[in-house]
């Protein structure tokens, strides 16, 4: 029987503190957690027949996104509790759900409320529907998530009520950092997300980062993530001002053709195409360049 719970869970309140104060957060979590996270083993036997089942169209986004390379690399394994920082369509959800299987947990993880404000096109019908967003996300799990899958549930970076803290093994931002360090200057967003998801993970517990790269060369203006890249160095230091240990990086998602300048945005780059209208010798060019060139980063609670 499908498990679905629908969970108002801790707020991921990522905070650029200081090391003390961060020591003692982490001290406070821990000693109320019942459990510390252990690297369990990764079945990559079941991975490959779950990404057997997958449909055509994500199966076309395989080599760019290495699913299989990537879960392994994070440590991700049956019956863990994995939270997912914005899920949106499911691409990785619909993975995560059979892979995790009925001994597991998967948490969806949207922006918290404010966030959302701060996008041109949130006008306030789309925010009155966003307060559904947790409940939604666990009802359309029942089309893709197997009888014998994880508990699903879902939440925002938003929600402060610590119901999670020291509860899940691993947190994944998938392609999800952007806006967070976009929007860091109006609301503090990358630090709200960051600290939750240091409060809601186990002592020990990990996070896997997929993320748009900007060149390391490029400026800390353009690569604040409006054009959705971001610098590899910066985001290793954000995570290691909210308590993190970075453990290693992973060359699985890269993309050397993909050089960013000037104005140019991720979204011109497949599967969007963003810009290149009809113009069909430029969408070859882009086409030709491939999906971006992406970061892997597994980081550690400490």
């Amino acid at each position: 029987m499908r498990k679905l719970l629908t969970v108002t869970a801790a707020a991921f309140i990522f905070a650029a503190c200081t090391s003390d104060d961060m020591a003692t957060k982490s001290s406070s979590a821990d000693a109320g957690s019942a459990t510390t996270y252990k690297m369990a083993k990764v079945d990559t036997a079941k991975l490959t027949d779950v990404l057997a089942t997958q449909s055509d169209e994500a199966k076309s986004r395989f080599d760019a996104r290495n699913p299989a390379e990537t879960l392994e690399f994070f440590g991700i394994a049956p019956g863990m509790a994995v939270g997912e920082a914005l899920p949106g369509g499911g691409w990785y959800s619909k993975i995560l759900a059979p892979y995790l299987g009925e001994d597991g947990q998967l948490v969806g993880i949207d922006y918290a409320l404010e966030t959302w404000t701060e996008f041109s096109f949130a006008n306030e019908a789309f925010i009155e529907n966003k307060k559904k967003w947790p409940t939604e996300f666990v009802e359309k799990s029942k089309e893709w998530s197997p009888v014998d899958g994880p508990k699903i549930s879902a939440t925002t970076f938003g929600d402060t009520s610590g119901a999670m803290n020291g509860q899940l093994d691993a947190v994944l931002y998938v392609r999800a950092m952007h806006n967070l360090s976009r929007f860091q200057a109006e609301g503090q967003y990358m630090t709200q997300a960051l600290k939750m998801t240091h409060d809601v993970l186990k002592p020990g517990g990990v996070v896997g980062v997929v993320q748009h790269r900007a060149p390391a060369d490029a400026t800390d203006e353009w690569a604040i993530g409006s054009a959705g890249y971001l610098k590899q160095a910066n985001v290793i230091a954000a995570f290691e001002a909210a308590g993190f240990e970075f453990v290693k990086s992973s060359e699985i998602n890269a993309n050397p053709k993909d050089m960013p300048s000037g104005d140019d945005v991720v979204w011109r780059l497949p599967p969007s195409l963003r810009g290149a209208g009809d113009d069909k010798a430029l969408e070859a060019e882009r086409a030709a360049i491939g999906e971006s060139d992406r970061m892997t980063l597994l980081f550690k609670k400490i």
